[in-house]
């Protein structure tokens, strides 16, 4: 008997829920306290766009390996360019 599970782990990141709570918990430091005055100066129209907005920073954020890919870039390491990106994103899509 193997102690191995039958299916790989999900390695997808969470979607973070669209709330502010959660969006504002998902944030650290610095973003955290701007997302909040942001979103608590945000006239009644706006909010939804300044979540959203919000949201995706989090998001990318939390996706794994978001750190060692922003010192890749800031030492010029393993860039990948738009077409290339677009091409490895469409073929984990397809299959």
């Amino acid at each position: 008997m193997s102690a191995q599970p039958e299916h790989p782990a999900d390695s997808r990141t969470l979607a973070i829920p669209h709330t502010i709570n959660d969006i504002g918990s998902a944030l650290t430091g610095e973003k955290r306290a701007r997302f909040y005055g942001e979103v608590l100066a945000a006239e009644e129209k706006n909010i939804a766009s300044v979540m959203r907005r919000w949201w995706v920073i989090a998001m990318v954020d939390s996706a794994r390996g978001a750190d060692t890919s922003r010192a890749n870039v800031a030492a010029g390491r393993n860039l990948v360019s738009l077409d290339e990106l677009t091409d490895r994103i469409n073929e984990r899509a397809a299959g």
